[in-house]
């Protein structure tokens, strides 16, 4: 029904067990289709031989038990059978490799992924996410809908049942309770985060929210002995809930420098691009520690509670383990040491940070979409994709969206027309040097906007508001492009 001839077909299908590989590849064989079982056991030879005859197509599929995963280069596999589950997404990506090499005469990839009623902790959001890149909530819409902001020629078909299962699935991960993640903790002891988020199938936000978010909180209700709470760690606690955006090595790299040092750093004796790789993270850390005490004093009162500044070296780890689709620092003649990357994803605070004002300096706000820093000749431009009624008036419901990958386009503020000096501005901004970054995110409860860094005016049209075309320097990840290309209004 789904592969027009699986006699022509070259596939590889990913089994339970020794026992259930082999039994696949006796049902193929006895119903008239070429097939060979592979296992750990498998001499090499016989292993070598039964690939070359899958790409010549003498072997309609090879079906495999814990080998194949990587390492293999077969370009011409049409179609990959996921035979079994996999509460790992490096591994269901790894497997799905496998068919996603080009070769001459291959039209698609086609995947089918057999499930059933798995046992109820099987994570179907950790698989589907891992496809399609959406975040945690995104992935329900995603399989309700149809799987609709797939790149072209892409398509996820699921049968009424499935998709039943699925959602029931899905819907359940996103109202998993603390509780089961305590158990999961005491059954696995003692071990690191990145360990036990293996272990229990489950994320960081899983462990991250809730009224008593984090890992240290949690460790201490499994009853793992932990250091004494200092007196800001349920507002640290908090904080580090809201750094799950942090994915580019500059960052993390920095930070897990100093929180590893037994005293803070010393603003100082920093360079300025330290200083602002500081202030970043201060921007969200110190903003829970209410007090009046100057920011350094603030700082090394962070530094007192040891618990939480070995939990966030542990977070950075994960943080830079799943980081994807970042980019290379951006490059601003008049801004050198604004510590940006593309790609990555910074919350307002941040931003303002990595230009210099911050807790450690004169601290300023920046609530509309515009900002402009005269000291670094650039202009910030913060855009929210999906604009509900409910959270933005009548004038400022403005129609962003990507064009291309790397052509966006941008209504400026309802009350500006194309004579104004910051219209002017913008339309003439290579020619005085100065430079436009490009901040978006899809909804406003995201608190972090994606950088999709330095763009050049292309055009523009109209007044009150003007509509300008953007070119990225650097194009949007397909991932994200297939998202920000469906909010034409």
């Amino acid at each position: 029904r789904i592969v027009d001839d699986p006699r022509r077909m070259r596939a590889i299908g990913f089994c339970v067990s020794k026992a259930h590989a082999h039994f696949m590849a006796r049902f193929f064989n006895d119903h008239g289709l070429a097939a060979s079982a592979l296992d750990a056991d498998t001499p090499r030879e016989e292993r070598a031989t039964a690939l070359a005859a899958l790409e010549r197509g003498d072997l309609q599929a090879i079906f495999a038990v814990d080998i194949l995963n990587e390492g293999v280069d077969l370009p011409r596999v049409d179609t990959v059978l996921f035979l079994r589950p996999t509460e790992s997404a490096t591994v269901f990506l790894q497997q799905l490799g496998r068919g996603l090499r080009r070769a001459a005469d291959k039209a698609c990839l086609t995947v089918i992924d057999f499930i059933g009623n798995q046992h109820r902790r099987f994570r179907f959001d950790l698989r589907y996410r891992a496809l399609t890149g959406a975040g945690r909530r995104e992935v329900e819409r995603y399989a309700r809908d149809g799987f609709p902001y797939l790149p072209s020629g892409c398509h996820v078909e699921l049968d009424r049942v499935a998709a039943r299962v699925v959602l029931e699935n899905i819907r359940q991960q996103i109202r998993s309770q603390r509780s089961e993640l305590v158990a999961e903790l005491r059954r696995t002891g003692d071990v690191p985060l990145a360990q036990f988020l293996e272990a229990a199938g489950c994320e960081l936000e899983d462990v991250y929210r809730g009224s008593a978010p984090g890992w240290t909180a949690l460790r201490r209700s499994a009853g793992i002995a932990t250091p004494l709470p200092g007196a800001d760690e349920p507002a640290l606690a908090r904080a580090l809930a809201r750094l799950l955006h942090v994915g580019d090595v500059e960052r993390i790299g920095a930070w897990r420098q100093w929180l590893t040092m037994d005293a803070p750093p010393r603003p100082a004796e920093l360079h300025e691009r330290e200083r602002r790789l500081l202030a970043m993270l201060l921007a969200t850390l110190l903003d829970s520690v209410r007090s009046s005490d100057p920011p350094e004093a603030r700082l090394r009162r962070v530094w007192e509670h040891g618990a939480v500044r070995a939990e966030l070296v542990e977070l950075l780890g994960v943080l830079d383990d799943r980081a994807r689709d970042l980019g290379a620092p951006i490059s601003l003649p008049h801004a050198p040491d604004a510590p940006l990357h593309v790609h990555a994803r910074y919350t307002r605070d941040e931003i303002l940070a990595a230009f210099g004002h911050g807790v450690l300096t004169e601290q300023k706000e920046w609530r509309e979409g515009v900002r402009h820093e005269p000291a670094a000749h650039t202009d910030l431009l913060a855009v929210t994709l999906q604009k509900a009624e409910r959270d933005f008036s009548p004038t400022t419901m403005y129609r962003d969206y990507a064009i291309s990958r790397d052509l966006v386009h941008w209504e400026s503020q309802s009350t500006l027309a194309p004579h104004a000096r910051t219209a002017q501005r913008y339309i003439n901004h290579r020619a005085a040097g100065d430079a436009i970054v490009l901040f978006v995110r899809q909804t406003k409860d995201q608190r972090a906007f994606t950088c999709l860094g330095p763009a050049s005016y292309v055009s523009h049209q109209g007044e009150r508001p003007i509509a300008f075309v953007w070119k990225l320097d650097t194009p949007m990840p397909e991932s994200f492009y297939a998202e920000a290309r469906t909010e034409v209004a």
